[in-house]
């Protein structure tokens, strides 16, 4: 139950009643892993949280206590914790058939790959399924330059692309990069960040002045030809940045006259996240060679895809090219079970509706905190600025941890991003109620308030 009192923001009611939690204690939890899990992994908050059940877009603990998920497990729960068209779907695959591989036929993987496939403007109309985001980028890197016979790859600084070792060269944040070989071919262009970039939201042209750099980058960086360009639609861990008008349709005509194909990394944006559109990339008026996506694409199974042309395709057909779990069919399943939440449930004008009313509430917010620098993003992918001082725009680090721990405290789960860390990250589960959303909007002005 919420322990909210009369001088705290109240959750909206809930039907769904946790079952009781018998496991092990919080404090077990944590020394177990700290004996056997990798080390390297984080756990957000002071004092870390332990989450033992979902449902749709709330989380519980295991003394029972409901929270409102406002990063959807880092932008992947889409259509809702435990959804129940999706349990049953993956439910009655499982007691039929868990794993093949694609060395066999099964209707799993082809059905999907259709429905996919429909939902894609333009020729993109092959997929290619992987395990996650990082992995999806991966391989459409590989099969741009085995399309094209170039070596050169164009990124954004301020992106993040994966933590493998092709994707840590292109992600360009050095708190995701380890100190060892990479990035070779790689060359990042100026990030188009309204806000804090030379090119600000007054300027009409910012789209097509941030392109030439991209173009800049061919001629002094590469030989001329390059392989690729890959841009995030929205940025995701460097907290919400929504590219400028024009941007994309510039910087992807700079790239094509240079032999490159366009990828777009769909792994956050897509999948009707931004309300306008199936897919980030679309606000943009444009349409990619190469899509990736990953996260929301099975609402939290390990899943990715990259989705291409058949020309370009073709290119991954000289050499033999492998995935054992790609197409699981119990993947396949619970990604297709998406497709048809995504429709059912009318998740593309929820997440339009709820997160304009969210946006909307954030500006308000801006009026009367000063904390608060940039408020930005499109449908439920947004992202809050935190500065200590709005003409410089210095990074408010210290208040936006506090008020990351308060929204916790008063009920809740939000993220984080950001090079400094300071830009609040909210990307819930796209079944957010307009009570919901009040109920954030609240938290974050008390939250705010206190900082």
């Amino acid at each position: 139950m919420s322990t909210a009192t009369q001088s705290t923001p109240a959750l909206p009611p809930c039907d769904h009643r946790p079952r009781p939690y018998s496991g092990p204690t919080k404090d077990d939890v944590l020394a177990l892993r700290r004996q056997f899990v990798n080390p390297a992994i984080f756990t957000y908050y002071k004092t870390p949280l332990m989450i033992v059940e979902g449902h749709m877009q709330y989380l519980f603990d295991e003394t029972g206590r409901r929270y409102l998920d406002g990063f959807g497990g880092i932008v992947t729960v889409s259509v809702g914790h435990c959804h129940p068209r999706i349990v049953a779907a993956v439910n009655r695959q499982n007691e039929i058939l868990q794993h093949t591989t694609t060395i066999y036929l099964n209707p799993c993987i082809a059905e999907y790959a259709r429905d996919l496939a429909a939902r894609m403007p333009g020729n993109l109309k092959v997929c290619y399924f992987t395990n996650s985001g990082s992995e999806a980028n991966d391989l459409a890197i590989l099969m741009a330059r085995a399309f094209t016979g170039n070596f050169d790859v164009l990124a954004l600084r301020n992106g993040y692309h994966g933590g493998s070792m092709q994707t840590m060269g292109l992600t360009s944040h050095h708190t995701w990069k380890f100190n060892v070989p990479h990035s070779f071919g790689v060359h990042h262009a100026l990030c188009p960040d309204r806000y804090r970039g030379p090119w600000g939201y007054d300027d009409p042209a910012a789209g097509a002045k941030y392109a030439g750099d991209v173009q800049n980058l061919i001629q002094f960086g590469t030989p001329g030809k390059v392989a690729a360009f890959i841009a995030e639609s929205i940025q995701g861990v460097g907290g919400a940045v929504v590219l400028p008008d024009g941007y994309l349709q510039a910087a992807y005509e700079h790239v094509r006259g240079a032999g490159g194909l366009c990828i777009a990394d769909e792994v956050q944006s897509g999948f009707t996240r931004t309300g306008s559109h199936w897919w980030g990339f679309e606000t943009q008026g444009v349409i990619p060679d190469i899509v990736t996506m990953a996260k929301g694409i099975g609402n939290g199974v390990a899943l990715g895809a990259v989705v291409t042309t058949p020309q370009i395709a073709q290119a991954l057909a000289q050499r033999i090219h492998f995935n054992t779990f790609g197409g699981n069919p119990v993947a396949c399943t619970q990604g297709r079970a998406v497709l048809e939440a995504i429709d059912a449930d009318g998740i593309q004008a929820n997440a339009a509706r709820v997160g304009g009313r969210i946006k909307a509430g954030l500006e308000r917010l801006a009026d009367v905190h000063a904390l608060i620098g940039d408020v930005r993003g499109i449908g439920l992918m947004l992202g809050v600025e935190l500065v200590k001082d709005r003409g410089t725009k210095e990074p408010a680090r210290e208040e936006c941890a506090r008020v990351f721990e308060t929204c916790r405290d008063l009920g809740l789960l939000i993220g984080k991003g950001g090079l400094w860390g300071n830009v609040l990250r909210i990307k819930p589960p796209m079944c957010l109620t307009e009570a919901d959303a009040d109920f954030l909007l609240a938290v974050l002005d008390e939250a705010l308030r206190r900082a």
